[in-house]
């Protein structure tokens, strides 16, 4: 029997099996899994209504709202395509991805509509425009609450879809050249789900608090498999840390997925209260820059977390490893433990995931040799949209190649060295920038670091970290050099430390290293040596 895996499957079960259950926890309003899903049939009413049918592509400009939950299972059960924006981007960013995409219809949140004002009139595609909290109609804006009362909650009729049929296109981030649309199939969709739920332990007990943007990777996978397992879900439209400590209490979140930068906050904000009353025993998936094995250690003794490091992008759906500690690993010390979930760990049931030279075949597994991740997964994505040129350079011989480089311990843990361009080559030498954040992070006064490379007369680049320091710490350039040099071989300690305010971000909370660099390099009509 071959029954096709279609994405809205996850709300049908949801509200079979958890109908009654208050499950989606808005910042107004509390769903039951009942009532979303007939909010969701009206929304799908009325796109229908406004034209919109199978293949069609729906945009989203929201931050983490019950409105934006909602747009996934709309619009996926008419056979359309979700289209999530990036909430931090520039208003002529979303004028190339609306009009590059195809966007029929947009939804905005009141409070993003000035990133649109501007550009409205160069949107090509966009047919009609539905704002979140809006209170009254004009202009051409659609409020987003009355318009979706005039619609009937009964069933939609669902056209013929097949899982291979587009679900969802992502745009990334753009930093080396115009955003490209990442093409994911239901099918990619609904099995990255499956495989996440199991290894992330999700169940019908859990409490998912939305702290990563649902525009970003796996901000947009969580609302497939924690609905999937009726999990209750809370939302959090902006981040902010004594927020988080006050919904993580008042609703007994049980785990929450957020960028390192984020977690760092909540630790800052535990720091300086005298007492801060976290639940214990949550799960806190990380994604992004790898963490130092100090970090990890802060996160699970101080605010006794579970700290889960997965690793992916949102060509792979995006999670493809994770470090969790296996059983093997049990009689590990705590420190030996930290180290290891400071790694991306190993490969997701359903993902082969390997690192290899130059040459294609695999490196050493002896945690010194350097290679490209590469993985071949059904979760990869179909290509990039109008993209076939970008699609064949990424994806070769039936591999995906990520871009990111890393070595290989003896156990088969994969462990990040760095993305290629970020790699910093001086004197011949390789230096990997987060090894050397690491160190960093150790200084008692250090809150956050980003190690970069700038040009260097004699040896072509040569590390500069920029630092942001604690609150009431102190550090000169000479110690935090100092400190680099006693901890590492010469050659891979920054020669210049820089200090600012605060480090340049993604939407996620990712650092932006291309930013910092191009200061540097403006001069050169390159970022690298």
């Amino acid at each position: 029997m071959n029954v096709p895996m279609l994405l809205p499957q996850f709300l049908d079960r949801a509200v079979k099996l958890y109908g009654k259950k208050a499950a989606i926890i808005g910042e107004k309003q509390t769903y039951t899994y009942s009532e979303v899903n007939n909010r969701v049939n009206q929304l799908s009413r009325g796109l229908i209504e406004t034209g919109v049918g199978k293949g069609d592509r729906v945009a989203y400009l929201a931050p983490n709202t019950s409105e934006m939950y909602e747009g996934f299972y709309g619009v996926l059960q008419l056979g359309a395509v979700m289209v999530p924006l990036n909430t931090r981007l520039k208003p002529e960013d979303y004028v190339y991805i609306l009009n590059h995409s195809g966007s029929k219809v947009l939804f905005v949140d009141h409070e993003l509509m000035n990133q649109i004002e501007p550009i409205r009139e160069q949107l090509t595609m966009v047919e009609a425009i539905i704002v979140h909290d809006l209170e009254q109609a004009g202009d051409g804006l659609i409020p987003y609450e009355n318009w979706l009362e005039q619609f009937n909650t009964a069933p939609v009729d669902r056209p013929e879809m097949d899982e291979n049929d587009l679900a969802t296109l992502l745009y990334t981030s753009g930093t080396t050249g115009k955003p490209k649309g990442v093409m994911l199939s239901h099918r990619s969709n609904f099995l990255h789900a499956l495989t996440s739920m199991h290894h992330l332990r999700v169940s019908d007990r859990d409490v998912l608090l939305h702290v990563l943007p649902m525009f970003h990777v796996n901000g947009w996978g969580s609302p497939f498999y924690y609905t999937a397992n009726g999990a209750a879900q809370v939302f959090l439209k902006k981040v902010v840390p004594e927020e988080i400590f006050r919904k993580v209490n008042e609703y007994g979140v049980s785990v929450m997925h957020m960028a390192p930068t984020v977690l760092n906050g909540l630790l800052q904000y535990a720091d300086k209260q005298e007492t801060v009353k976290a639940a214990s025993n949550l799960r806190i998936v990380i994604a992004g820059s790898a963490p130092p094995p100090a970090f990890v250690k802060r996160v699970e003794e101080k605010l006794h977390w579970e700290f889960i490091q997965v690793y992916g992008m949102t060509e792979a759906s995006p999670l493809i490893t994770t470090s969790i500690i296996r059983d093997t690993q049990d009689h590990l010390t705590n420190d030996e433990k930290y180290r290891l979930k400071s790694k991306a760990g190993y490969e997701f049931i359903g993902s082969e995931v390997k690192v290899v030279n130059e040459d294609g075949d695999e490196v050493a597994h002896d945690s010194h040799e350097i290679g490209e991740i590469v993985v071949r997964s059904n979760t990869v994505m179909e290509g990039y949209w109008n993209n076939p040129e970008e699609t064949n350079h990424i994806i070769r011989n039936g591999w995906y190649h990520t871009g990111d480089m890393a070595v290989v311990d003896e156990q088969g843990n994969i462990e990040i060295a760095d993305r290629k361009k970020d790699i910093i080559i001086s004197g011949g030498e390789n230096i990997s920038s987060i090894e050397v954040e690491g160190v960093l992070y150790d200084h008692p006064a250090v809150l956050e670091a980003a190690v970069i490379a700038v040009p260097h007369d004699k040896w072509g680049e040569t590390p500069q970290a920029i630092v942001v320091l604690r609150e009431g710490h102190e550090a000169s350039e000479d110690e935090l050099i100092t400190f680099a040099r006693s901890r590492l071989a010469h050659f891979k300690a920054p020669t210049i430390i820089v200090f600012v305010e605060e480090l340049p971000k993604t939407g996620s909370g990712k650092i932006q290293k291309v930013h910092l660099r191009k200061d540097y390099w403006k001069d050169k009509g390159r970022l690298v040596n």
